[in-house]
């Protein structure tokens, strides 16, 4: 049929072969309904004939036809009859077989006189007459078709009925006995009902019983039921559906509790698997917590809380007994003196709030999942519990943070196609064609991607014409980013000595290879001290101070300067030691007698932040963890394989995001540190890709730096030159020194796992080779004692340890500076980043000891750390040396591997 205008019928032959019956000339393919019959007579009797009626009208029929089926029975049997539709907007609408009778009752099926093709009859008459007597005919043609209607009707009722039971059965194919009023009662056979079905022969023939237990049907088919639906198991607990029945797996990890089996619905729904908590702070969590600490037992897990009153502590130093007001034998004030309690408490790894109530932070940001009844901002419940934010951005006030928020600004369209994520703009207007629409463009008719804004005005630099807002316009001012009304130049080249990176030599291209701020004029790499200053511009050439701190602007920095403030009493020998060494006071005046002197009692270094919040109570120019200043560091300037990074900074420095998969990277912070520890949270927010995510430490210039690199899977890099470099997955330390500075060596040496000679060397790595999880936090924590080389890198998942570097002795950086670092992984989060000095592992020892004054001969001697391999030696310093010793020296005099 269809488009060709034909019906087609096709029969086996007896030799096998397929015949076909053409019918050409049928009007089917005028997108109409039809009604088709397809009458075959005198199939068992030797001469076949098929007539085709169309529409109540026979359009065709042949006569004479092989003999297809002569060799069909007399017998009652079964005839099959299968529809093939090939084409989807074909349609059968119904389908009738009639076996049996004549063609005027198969026509009355269809409600219609069938009507066969005569040859036009030749009138030789009287036309009237003839008319006439067609009409009598038809009349009585017309009342034996009510007669064979009547009939038709009992018989069609029977054809019906026989159908319906034939489908009730769940036959595949539609069956009809050749002669439909004798048919014989089925009765029980070997297959006549399902395996274990019982079968009872009743008048009407076989009834087949219900269908086994776990199984559903109407007991000659029977099909498996899914008790998994009902949910037998344990939460958490794999259930497995079998033929028939089920089985519930082992219960989680955290629980106890016995495997299930059973069979059914109704055992599924009144048998469910039982798992017990497992308490594992039973006998108080020993071996669980450290002593004398808090174990709270959960659902499936536990964790271990703060110390128990009375201790202090937490659960990587132990919880000591802590000094008490009301204990005498700890009670760490003078006898003569008011002893005053102060209440103290942080959370630990994994928990957030105000110290005295925590609550689980799943994504470590430093807030909690949910909302704690305390006042601290701390308190607060996370606006995006599963992504850090640690600045709670929420542009659209809608109470998700934009980190985790679709439509960050609300206006209605998706932060991937939105031009100003952080803005509504539903018209998404967007003058200069650039990335930033113009309600959030800062240069609304000046392409500028990176919209720099260096004096913050809210007028991007690229058409600002005082970047600097220092009241110099740029094409006058020598320093065009850098506030400096002065504009001094001292070595007249052009820029301003405040952003000149060689003031005294005349650089006007300003080049700086290897990025240490030092311009490659004045750059002789002699650095004596290894701390990252060269001789020429080091303030203590010979004693390692990396922070270069100068509190009293004599030139001469604190770590070899015998009086800090100047104020006449030294730091630390007779007639001292200084009780404010960083704030002048002749008088020493320390009313409550505490060692401390009045005028810097609770703010040691006079920099208005108190102690308590101050990152760096000893110095003066570094308060807070900041990073909205940095540098970026391109450590595969020339190769194009992908582009550079793209930083984002939040939450007032203290978080930063990397959007970009790109070339190896840095983002360093322009504080150097001497000892320091340095924490943040690490989280890398998609299932894209595998790569590298860490971060930097001792960072001197582009060449010289620490990097804790950490990648997911194992990979060879895609550009063999200059080596073949394989990445292992894992948390790797590594101590980058190059000769040859960033470029092709340095970037494949910093994708290999291991050494690479003149490039990198492995200071550790997790003998476990886990990589990072996606969308997973983790939270590090640095220790950095450049003086005796001392690091030790920790990363725990929540309150869980996942790897430990142990102390690792390594002098090839004395102190620098820190940051992030990158390599082909992109939207990477740090977050809730901090950083402090901390030279205490060996100062505290040194000073306590001079207070005493120094006496000749005098022993010292000291754990670098409670860890596994404590590293302690003892040294006799003579008092000849002593006075250039200071704190830094003394430890190099003491310590020595």
């Amino acid at each position: 049929m269809g488009r060709m205008s034909k019906v087609v019928l096709r029969y086996l032959k007896s030799d096998g072969r397929l015949n076909s019956v053409i019918f050409s000339n049928i009007q089917l393919a005028d997108g109409k309904p039809h009604a088709v019959i397809l009458w075959l007579s005198g199939l068992q009797q030797g001469l076949s004939t098929i007539e085709l009626y169309l529409d109540c009208l026979q359009v065709g029929a042949i006569e004479d036809l092989p003999k297809p089926f002569s060799m069909l029975s007399q017998k009652l049997v079964m005839v099959e009859l299968r529809i093939f539709q090939e084409k989807p907007q074909d349609t059968l609408d119904e389908l009738k077989l009639v076996i049996g009778g004549t063609v005027a009752e198969v026509g009355n099926l269809q409600d219609c006189f069938l009507q066969q093709i005569e040859p036009v009859p030749q009138y030789t008459g009287d036309y009237s007459r003839q008319l006439m007597g067609q009409m009598m005919q038809m009349n009585q043609i017309l009342a034996d078709v009510k007669d064979l209607l009547r009939q038709q009707v009992k018989e069609t009722t029977f054809l019906r009925n026989t159908i319906a039971e034939c489908q009730a059965c769940g036959l595949g194919t539609v069956s009809f006995p050749t002669q439909l009023p004798r048919r014989p009662k089925p009765k029980c056979e070997v297959n006549s009902c399902f395996r274990g079905v019982r079968c009872v022969e009743t008048t009407e023939g076989f009834q087949c019983g219900p269908c086994p237990e776990g199984l559903t049907g109407n007991g000659i088919t029977c099909s498996d039921i899914d008790e998994c639906r009902y949910n037998p198991c344990f939460p958490g607990v794999r259930c497995v559906n079998t033929a028939p029945g089920f089985q519930c797996e082992t219960c989680p990890l955290g629980y106890t509790g016995q495997t299930m089996q059973g069979v059914g619905i109704s055992y599924a729904k009144s048998n469910k698997q039982v798992c017990l908590d497992i308490d594992e702070c039973q006998n108080g969590g020993l071996g669980v917590c450290v002593p004398n600490s808090h174990c709270i037992n959960t659902l499936g897990s536990y964790h271990c809380g703060q110390c128990k009153p009375g201790y202090t502590g937490d659960q990587i130093r132990g919880c000591q007994a802590e000094r008490s007001c009301r204990n005498r034998a700890l009670n760490p004030c003078s006898i003569h003196a008011r002893c005053i309690e102060e209440r103290r408490g942080e959370c630990g790894i994994g928990w957030a709030g105000d110290g005295y109530i925590c609550g689980k932070d799943v994504d470590i940001d430093g807030y909690p999942n949910e909302e704690l009844s305390c006042t601290a901002e701390n308190c607060r419940k996370d606006n995006c519990r599963f992504v850090p934010n640690s600045g709670q951005e929420d542009a659209d006030r809608d109470g998700i943070g934009d980190a985790c928020d679709d439509d960050a600004d609300g206006d209605g369209i998706p932060n991937e196609q939105d031009n100003c994520v952080l803005a509504p703009n539903i018209n998404q207007r967007n003058s200069d064609q650039d990335i930033f629409g113009d309600a959030c463009d800062n240069c609304r008719n000046i392409l500028n991607n990176d919209q720099r804004d260096t004096d913050g005005d809210g007028k991007g630099d690229a058409c600002d014409d005082d970047m600097d807002g220092d009241g110099i316009k740029n094409l006058l001012d020598n320093c065009q980013r850098i506030p400096n009304e002065d504009q001094e130049d001292t070595d007249n080249d052009g820029v301003g000595d405040a952003c000149d990176s060689c003031p005294t030599v005349s650089n006007p291209n300003q080049s700086d290879v290897d990025n240490d701020l030092v311009g490659d004029s004045c750059d002789t790499n002699q650095d004596s001290d290894g701390d990252g200053h060269q001789d020429s511009t080091d303030n203590c050439p010979t004693v390692i101070n990396s922070s270069q701190l100068d509190t009293d602007k004599d030139g001469l920095g604190d770590e070899c300067d015998e009086d800090d403030d100047n104020d006449g009493i030294p730091d630390l020998l007779p007639p001292g030691p200084d009780n404010c060494r960083l704030v002048p006071n002749p008088g020493q005046e320390d009313d409550n007698g505490d060692g401390v002197g009045d005028v810097c009692e609770s703010d040691f270094d006079q920099d208005t932040v108190i102690d308590q919040i101050d990152v760096c109570p000893e110095n003066a120019e570094i308060t807070l963890t900041d990073f909205r200043a940095y540098q970026t560091v391109v450590l595969d300037p020339e190769g194009d394989a992908q582009i550079d990074p793209n930083w984002v900074v939040l939450n007032q420095g203290m978080e930063i995001v990397q959007t970009m998969n790109s070339d190896p990277g840095l983002a360093v912070g322009y504080t150097a540190f001497n000892g320091v520890d340095f924490e943040g949270t690490f989280h890398v927010n998609t299932v894209t890709d595998d790569d590298y995510a860490g971060f930097i430490f001792g960072y001197q210039d582009s060449s010289s730096f620490y990097v804790v690199m950490w990648k997911q899977t194992e990979q060879t890099y895609w550009q063999a030159t200059p080596f073949r470099a394989v990445a292992e997955p894992g948390i790797q330390l590594k101590a980058v020194k190059s000769k040859t500075g960033p470029g092709e060596h340095l970037r494949n040496s910093l994708w290999h796992t291991g050494d690479t000679s003149d490039q990198v060397r492995l200071l550790w790595k997790d003998p476990r080779n886990v990589g990072w999880k996606d969308k997973v936090s983790y939270r590090w924590f640095l220790q950095h004692r450049p003086q005796i080389g001392y690091i030790r890198a920790r990363f725990y998942e929540g309150s869980d340890l996942v790897a430990d570097s142990g102390v690792t002795i390594d002098t090839t950086m004395r102190g620098g500076r820190l940051g992030v670092f990158c390599f082909s992984q992109e939207n990477i989060i740090w977050s809730n980043l901090k950083y402090r000095c901390n030279d205490k592992m060996f100062w505290d020892l040194a000073k306590a000891d001079c207070k005493q004054h120094f006496k000749q001969n005098c022993s010292y001697s000291y754990d670098i750390d409670p860890s596994p391999a404590p590293f302690a030696k003892s040294q006799t310093p003579s008092q000849r040396t002593f006075k250039n010793f200071k704190r830094s020296n003394l430890v190099l005099g003491i310590f020595k591997k």
